[in-house]
Parts: C-alpha cells; structure tokens; sequence
C-alpha cells in the first residue's frame, strides 16, 4: 500500500487501431485495479482509428505506470497527465510513433517545469544557439505536441469517463 496520497489524472489515447483497444483497456484496468470500460469514438485525424479518454483518481505515481503499461503498442498517440499533490509534483507523458515516450513535470496550472539540473546539463552540452533551441524544444516536448496536436483537436467534445483506483 502506497503512503502517498491520492492524485487525478487524465488519460488521452489520441489513436488506436481498433484491434487494440480491449488491450489498451485491459492495460488501464490492470494499472487503476478496477475494470474500465472506455468509450471509444472515431478518431477525424487518422481514419479508421478510434480514441477515447478516461479521468482517474488514484496514488500518486500512477501515472508513470499508466504511460508504461500503454507503451507496449507502439502504434498507439496517447497522453497521460497527473495532478500535482502536496509533496509531489504534476506529470505529463506523451507518446508519438516515431518519437517514443516523453516524460516531464508539471506546475498546478500545467506548464512544464525545467528542473535546475536539467538546465547546468542543456548549458554545459549545448554550446551553440541553434543545438541550445533543439535541446530546449525536447526539454518542453515541442515535437510530441506537434505530432499531438492535430488529434487532440480532432477529440474536442468526446465524451470522457471518470475512474477510481479500489483498494
């Protein structure tokens, strides 16, 4: 049993094919310990494929293992957020075929927090302006929320289901 405290989160799978889907759900109820039953839509940006999302309460940290356990399809586009909770900080995962998993924290209002280690490691390998830029958009996940984008768009006004961790 965890002793950290409860957290929500919100899970977005962008895409699926539609074979995958009861894994994905499989995999989600796997992770929160109870079963999920997503409510799959159409997904315009990429026919033939389906999306759904979830909100979930659980502890703290469910997040990274909500983002590994969907990892595994790696034709899925998902995303995977965490509130922040007193002690711990937010969380955001996005994962793009052909980019992979990325991982990041988060304030209270959801902007991406650059931590000062990750800062002394950009300035002491990335010297020149335009390798700087670079290694700045991957620090703020620039490439996954252009890959991301135009599916999350494509899911405004989907309907969304709220899950609880039991136990």
């Amino acid at each position: 049993m965890s002793t950290r405290g409860n957290t929500r989160g919100v899970v977005y799978v962008h895409s699926s094919p539609s074979a995958v889907c009861p894994h994905v759900e499989w995999a989600i109820s796997g992770t929160l310990g109870t079963r999920v039953d997503l409510k799959w839509t159409a997904q315009p940006a990429a026919p033939g494929q389906l999306r759904a999302e979830c909100n979930w309460s659980a502890p703290a940290g469910t997040a990274a293992k909500l983002a590994a356990g969907l990892k595994a399809w790696p034709m899925l586009r998902f995303e995977v957020t965490e509130d922040p909770s007193p002690g711990v900080d937010g969380e955001r995962y996005c994962y793009a075929p052909g980019l992979g998993l990325w991982h990041g924290r988060t304030s209270a209002n959801g902007d991406i927090v650059v931590g000062e280690d990750q800062l002394r490691a950009l300035v002491s390998r990335a010297r020149a302006g335009e390798a700087f830029a670079h290694r700045v958009d991957e620090l703020l996940a620039t490439n996954w929320d252009e890959a991301l984008e135009p599916f999350r768009h494509a899911g405004d006004g989907a309907p969304v289901t709220w899950l609880h961790r039991v136990g």
